[in-house]
């Protein structure tokens, strides 16, 4: 029996941890990939848009070579904490469900079962992608996880939206040899793209390096091609690949399966208690991304490492 298990061992679980050790209290994280996996999964060349102060966590400095971290520096700094803090971690063992038992939660994983009074699920978004739902999209062609552009050099690339991780894979495949063409549904770059790299989206665009489809969507691809809803009308171009950088959203289910709260709208938010982080079920708590259902923009490791002090608070008060 533990008093706390946490779910998800990204930066906010192990800011749980460390707010969890601080206050003396027996916990265990429980990770179904490598340490930080989703930080794992970004894309190879990766800079972040916060500074190196603002991902820090447990009052840990990070110190970084560059105005804004890598993800190299990123992955680094968390792995220093997990082990210069030897927290208590397992790592590539998956939670299955999670259902009330004598007084507390029993938690079962792929290998065994765990019993918590308390739990916190910071488990992150980055696992289900937002899928197009088009003829073709299981191809082996397309992907949701862009990770390095090389891969691509001399092939024609297709990228689908118009937010950070599709700006950064159109111009890093480009300047790797690829013949790039963007499909955006929106008028334009998104407002959120990082302020240093949206200028060079839009000259790139604008000089006719990279080819850019506002207004449009991706109905459906082949070994050889793709279609695309214009405007104009429906354009079929020849294509290698296509990364569809849709986006990704929590694991509903999971939270369902959990018997968590979920608003009845498009947002599927999970309840919380926003001073505390407590759901509608008793112990059970969320930190971070998780937080916002589909609105995945709204929590970032910078503003919701304050998540770990207010769940480890209730947890002592209680």
């Amino acid at each position: 029996m533990y008093k706390l298990l946490i779910i998800g061992g990204g930066p906010i679980g192990l800011a749980c941890a460390l707010a969890a050790k601080k206050e003396g209290i027996d916990y265990l994280i429980i990770e179904k990939g490598c340490l930080v996996n989703s930080l794992y999964r970004y894309p190879i060349n990766m800079t972040f848009f916060s500074t190196s102060e603002r991902l820090e966590i447990g009052g840990i400095p990070f110190v970084s070579n560059n105005a804004k971290p890598t993800r190299p520096e990123s992955l680094e700094y968390y792995r220093r904490v997990a082990s210069s803090q030897e927290l208590n971690i397992r790592l590539f063992e998956k939670v299955e469900t999670i259902q009330a038992a004598n007084g507390g939660y029993e938690v079962i994983t792929s290998k065994q079962t765990y019993h918590a009074a308390n739990v916190i699920i910071a488990t992150g978004f980055y696992d289900i992608p937002n899928l197009l739902n088009i003829p073709g999209e299981a191809l082996p062609k397309v992907t949701h996880y862009y990770k390095d552009p090389h891969y691509y050099a001399t092939q024609k690339v297709v990228v689908v939206g118009a937010n950070n991780s599709s700006v950064d894979a159109a111009l890093e495949t480009y300047r790797k040899g690829a013949d790039v063409t963007m499909v955006i549904r929106e008028e334009g770059i998104g407002k959120r793209v990082k302020y240093w790299v949206k200028p060079d989206m839009e000259n790139r665009i604008s000089e006719g390096s990279i080819k850019a489809y506002y207004h449009s969507n991706l109905t459906a691809i082949r070994e050889t091609e793709v279609d695309i809803q214009t405007p104009e009308g429906l354009i079929t171009i020849p294509n290698d690949f296509v990364i569809a950088a849709t986006g990704y959203q929590p694991d509903f289910s999971f939270l369902e399966k959990a018997k968590i709260r979920l608003s009845d709208d498009a947002i599927r938010a999970p309840y919380y208690n926003p001073d505390t982080m407590e759901t509608n079920l008793p112990g059970i708590y969320l930190a971070g991304v998780v937080c916002g259902g589909m609105n995945t923009h709204v929590w970032f490791i910078e503003n919701s490492r304050e998540h770990a002090d207010k769940i480890i608070r209730h947890i002592v008060t209680k």
